[in-house]
């Protein structure tokens, strides 16, 4: 029975992962901010349900951005990537 390997990653397809990660947290953060100023604000039930069901979904994908980018973060012991650590920073995590 033969070994099972794990995949070669390169550093440009880490780089490149991390960096699709940053971008789909900063675009959620900041639909996630336009739908909650707009909470409540309109006369119809049925917009402010949208809204809200809205708002919520951009507060669920954010948690598994955040997932994901936690995933990629060293183990315990391990030094963090510096890329990484400004990513978390700017994000606010």
């Amino acid at each position: 029975m033969t070994p099972v390997r794990k995949p070669f990653v390169s550093e440009d397809y880490a780089h490149g992962r991390r960096d699709g990660l940053r971008l789909a947290l900063a675009i959620l953060a900041a639909e996630e901010e336009k739908w909650a100023a707009l909470l409540g604000e309109s006369s119809s039930w049925k917009t402010n349900a949208i809204r809200e069901v809205r708002h919520k979904t951009l507060q669920v994908a954010q948690r598994r951005v955040r997932t994901a980018l936690g995933r990629l973060t060293p183990k315990s012991g391990d030094p963090i990537d510096p890329e990484l650590a400004t990513a978390l920073e700017q994000a606010g995590l």
